[in-house]
């Protein structure tokens, strides 16, 4: 079945994609908090015979406040589209965040983007959302303005995951905290960094254990260690799997955060080829070692796991 979900970079949408449902928000990692407001939005398409239609931003509003912020994303953005398309919605808008949109006022994002270019008909979005110059419109601006200009907002309640809201910040603390499985079972997948394989220093191949060099970009920093992974290589649907280091790699003095992949039973030229890293279980956490000799050691036993994990 080939995905016919819309691309749009702006608002100035086709007139069959207006008078929609829409859902704004950052999405990052579409978990499950968000996979229930696209349930309850599919109930609507049913019922109302409208079209689905999501709006979100990139780089994500709060990146892009705080240059500072560098690791934080859950999801990279082309994740982030094909999952949005997995929801089965029928078009995309994709609005770059910049100093111009970060200075809309409020009252005029409600009146000349959600009402004049989309028309929309429903609005999804959370409690916390804000939008316009300084953050100053909120879901009681939204409301107060829904007979002005013609949308019905729809409010959700958050989904409550043994006692916590589900969001992207508990997923993220818990990656930080190599709570790996908890925070696939929100994601309702495996967590995944995608990447391109990058020439290293051959440290890996050096010692016998050949590796995939990926640097992580804007991914949120998992708990440095070992994990069990599974790889998928572009345009191939077969697994392989492997073993994985997330870190600063302390015997050799490194500084800069790399996820670095040893793959079981395979030989063959990754470089330059794009990668999706799958994580299915946290091993250990990141340690330095004497010399190469014991890290060697550590590998052995941490492949032995490894291997047992699928």
């Amino acid at each position: 079945m080939v995905n016919s979900t819309k691309l749009y970079k702006n608002f100035n949408i086709k007139n069959n994609h207006k008078q929609s449902i829409i859902l704004i928000g950052n999405f990052d990692g579409v978990h499950l908090g968000h996979q229930k407001l696209f349930k309850l939005a599919k109930q609507y398409k049913k019922k109302q015979k409208l079209n689905i239609g999501v709006v979100t931003f990139n780089p994500i509003p709060k990146m892009f406040f705080n240059n500072s912020l560098k690791n934080y994303k859950i999801s990279n953005f082309n994740q982030k589209i094909n999952l949005l398309k997995n929801m089965g919605v029928d078009f995309i808008i994709i609005k770059k965040f910049d100093k111009l949109f970060a200075k809309i006022k409020s009252i005029d994002f409600i009146k000349n983007i959600l009402f004049k270019k989309i028309n929309a008909k429903f609005i999804f979005v959370s409690n916390n959302f804000r939008f316009g110059n300084n953050r100053e419109g909120d879901v009681n601006l939204l409301i107060e303005n829904e007979k002005n200009f013609g949308y019905k907002i729809i409010k959700t309640r958050p989904l409550i995951n043994n006692k916590k809201v589900v969001s992207s910040t508990l997923i993220r603390n818990f990656l930080k905290n190599g709570k790996l499985q908890l925070a696939n079972k929100l994601l309702n997948r495996k967590w995944s960094i995608e990447g391109i394989v990058k020439k290293g220093r051959q440290i890996g191949k050096k010692i016998g254990f050949p590796t995939c060099n990926i640097d992580i970009k804007d991914y949120v920093i998992a708990s440095p260690g070992v994990y069990a992974v599974r790889v998928l290589r572009e345009n191939n649907p077969t697994y392989l799997n492997g073993i994985a280091n997330l870190g600063y790699r302390p015997t050799f003095y490194q500084n800069k955060i790399l996820l670095e992949v040893h793959l079981f039973n395979f030989s063959g030229n990754l470089y330059n080829k794009y990668l999706s890293v799958e994580f299915l279980k946290f091993i250990r956490k990141e340690k330095k070692f004497k010399n190469a000799d014991q890290l060697k050691k550590q590998i052995k036993i941490d492949l032995n796991i490894a291997r047992k994990i699928k």
